[in-house]
């Protein structure tokens, strides 16, 4: 950890957790167990990043596409993600992290959206690093949604049209209140973004790895990092040596 720069450290790091499924299946395991193992690598992620100084890490759980899986899978996944969220309270308790949900949680089961809207109770105080778990989650209906935010302000008089700007587009996204991502890593080697935060990550650095995200750890976290700052972020400009 001595060769990372703790004075540029991402805000906020996103991970795009990826090959949970083949990690098992490469195990002879079944798909669902490759989910499990994801949790672990994800518990261990959040303290890693609360120790780094992160300000926000986010994760993609679950896509609106992910419906489209074997119910039995869905329906594991579900399970897991409600018994998770209440075995990982005293985690997120004693690590003062503040969760958040990005996407459209009312349309979980009754059950996961108890514990999650408990959950989400249980840290509306803490006041260290945010959580933000993106779940029934797409990038192109978050737009939409706030488009229709914005449509509906100018449809009632309260926004002027030559008022409509970027700041305030994101005004209506779920992640109005957090700074974009600076990092998004993806594990499992894809090479794309999977309707993922399509706003938020138009000046993103990206990180992506072979490795599947059960055998991502803190040290591939690290990696991550390293890489980042070996970065020269742009912008859109000149770099600084070309200036």
């Amino acid at each position: 950890m001595g060769l990372l720069d703790m004075a540029r450290i991402p805000r906020h790091i996103s991970c795009i957790m990826d090959g949970n499924g083949r990690w098992a299946t490469s195990r002879g395991l079944a798909r669902t167990e490759g989910h499990k193992a994801g949790i672990i690598s994800l518990c261990e992620i959040i303290t890693a990043s609360v120790r780094l100084g992160v300000d926000v890490l986010s994760a993609y759980a679950f896509s609106t596409e992910n419906w489209n899986r074997p119910q039995h899978e869905v329906n594991v996944l579900m399970h897991l993600f409600a018994k998770t969220f209440i075995d990982e309270l005293p985690l997120l308790k004693r690590e003062n992290v503040r969760v958040v949900f990005l996407g459209d949680i009312s349309a979980l089961p009754k059950k996961t959206r108890d514990v999650f809207e408990y959950g989400l109770e249980e840290c509306r105080s803490h006041t260290g690093m945010v959580l933000a778990l993106a779940v029934n989650y797409g990038g192109r209906a978050e737009i939409v949604r706030a488009a229709r935010t914005v449509a509906s302000a100018v449809a009632t008089g309260a926004l002027a049209v030559e008022d409509i700007d970027e700041a305030t587009f994101a005004s209506g996204l779920y992640t109005s209140d957090l700074p974009d991502p600076e990092l998004v890593i993806r594990t499992s080697g894809e090479m794309r973004v999977s309707n993922y935060l399509l706003w938020q990550i138009a000046y993103s650095e990206f990180y992506i790895t072979d490795t599947y995200w059960p055998d991502f750890d803190r040290w591939g976290l690290i990696r991550a990092i390293l890489g980042y700052q070996h970065r020269d972020r742009r912008f859109g400009g000149l770099s600084s040596e070309s200036k």
